[in-house]
C-alpha cells in the first residue's frame, strides 16, 4: 500500500524533524518556518489565532521544497521572503507563496574560495538603511549583498572559525558576528574594517571551558550586547568591553532578544526565558519542543492581533505564545 507507507515515512520525519529558523510575514498575519528538510511551511497566525480556529488552523497553509538540505535562516523583506540553505539563498514572493506551487524568485550564491565549496549560511541579517543583506556561516566570511542589484559587495574577514550569528547595530551601520572561535566581533560597514573584538570565553565570569568556547547567539541594542552559547548569557556594555550580567543558567543558549525592559533568551531545554536587566530571572515558560533553536516576536503594526512570540527547535511544532506567561497553542508541520 503505497498511500500507507506514505503516511509512515511523514509520521517518521515529523519524529526527527527540527526546524532551524522562522520569518513573520510583512503583513503580520503569517509566520514562515524552515526545517532540516528543506521545506518551508507557512502558518496563517490570523486564522490560528481567530475564536473560531479548528485544529485544521493550526497546520500549514502551504508547503513547499525551498532547498535540498536544512533552512537554516530566513529573513523577510516588505516583499520577499529570503531563506538560506547549504551555499546559497533565494527568494521568494510573500504574495505568491500563499498559492500553491511556490516558483522561486532568485538565488544567489556567495563567491567562494573554491567552486567545491558549499558551506552552510547561518545567518542572515537585513540592513535597510542600504538595503542589503549580510550572510555568514560555514566559510568563516561575512558576505554583503546588494538587493537592489542581487551582487556580492564586499565581504567581511577576521573570524577563523564558523560564523553562528549576526545583529546589526541600527543607529551606528555597525554589524556584531559570533561563532565558534568564540569572539565577537563589531564591523564597521562604511569601512569594512573589524572596530572591536571580544573574545568571551577569556574572560573568567563567563567562561564555562566544558561547554567550549563557540558563540551561538547574540542581540544588540544601541551600546549593549547580549550574547551566549558555551559561555554563559552575558550582558555586555559594548563601548567599554565590560560584561556588566552573568545571567544564572546552565544550559547553553542558542537564541537570545531584547525585548521591552527584559531579555528572552531560549536553548537547550523546553523553557523560553525571561531576564531582568538586572540578570534576575522573571519567568521560565514551558513549551513543546525539547530544545529551543529560534525565537521571533510578530510586532508588524499592520496586524497588532497578531502579536505572538512563537518559538521552534527540535520538534515538527511551533509554540505560540499570545502573552509572555505561557504557551497557548502550538503549529505543527
Amino acid at each position: 500500500k503505497p498511500h500507507r507507507f506514505t503516511e509512515v515515512f511523514q509520521a517518521l520525519q515529523r519524529l526527527h524533524m527540527t526546524i532551524f529558523s522562522q520569518s513573520v510575514s510583512p503583513c503580520g498575519k503569517f509566520l514562515a518556518a524552515g526545517n532540516n528538510y528543506g521545506q518551508i511551511a507557512i502558518f496563517s497566525l490570523s486564522a490560528a489565532l481567530s475564536s473560531e480556529a479548528k485544529e485544521e488552523s493550526k497546520k500549514p497553509v502551504v508547503t513547499f521544497q525551498a532547498h535540498d538540505g536544512p533552512v537554516y535562516s530566513m529573513v523577510s523583506t516588505d516583499r520577499h521572503l529570503l531563506s538560506a540553505g547549504d551555499g546559497e539563498v533565494k527568494a521568494w514572493l510573500w504574495a505568491e507563496m500563499l498559492k500553491k506551487g511556490c516558483k522561486e524568485l532568485w538565488h544567489r550564491q556567495p563567491p567562494y574560495r573554491t567552486s567545491l565549496e558549499v558551506p552552510e549560511i547561518n545567518a542572515l541579517l537585513l540592513v535597510p538603511k542600504e538595503n542589503s543583506l549580510i550572510l555568514a556561516g560555514g566559510d568563516c566570511q561575512l558576505h554583503t549583498m546588494d538587493l537592489e542589484t542581487g551582487t556580492f559587495t564586499r565581504v567581511l574577514r577576521g573570524h577563523t572559525d564558523y560564523i553562528h550569528c549576526l545583529a546589526l547595530r541600527e543607529r551606528s551601520p555597525e554589524v556584531l558576528s559570533g561563532g565558534e572561535d568564540g569572539a565577537v566581533r563589531l564591523w564597521d560597514l562604511r569601512t569594512a574594517k573589524e572596530v572591536q573584538t571580544i573574545e568571551v570565553y577569556k574572560h573568567e565570569e563567563c567562561s564555562r571551558p566544558h561547554n567550549g568556547r563557540w558563540i551561538g547567539c547574540l542581540a544588540t541594542d544601541s551600546d549593549w550586547m547580549v550574547c551566549g552559547g558555551g559561555p554563559a548569557l552575558t550582558l555586555w556594555h559594548l563601548r567599554s568591553s565590560t560584561p556588566t550580567t552573568v545571567f544564572p543558567i546552565r544550559a547553553p543558549q542558542k537564541h537570545v532578544t531584547f525585548y521591552q525592559d527584559l531579555i528572552l533568551s531560549a536553548g537547550q531545554g523546553r523553557c523560553v526565558n525571561q531576564w531582568q536587566l538586572s540578570g534576575e530571572l522573571k519567568a521560565q515558560v514551558p513549551g513543546s519542543s525539547p530544545g529551543l533553536l529560534s525565537l521571533s516576536l510578530n510586532q508588524q503594526p499592520a496586524a497588532p492581533e497578531c502579536k505572538v512570540l512563537t518559538a521552534a527547535g527540535n520538534s515538527c511544532r511551533v509554540d505560540v505564545f499570545t502573552n509572555l506567561g505561557y504557551r497557548a497553542f502550538s503549529l505543527s508541520f
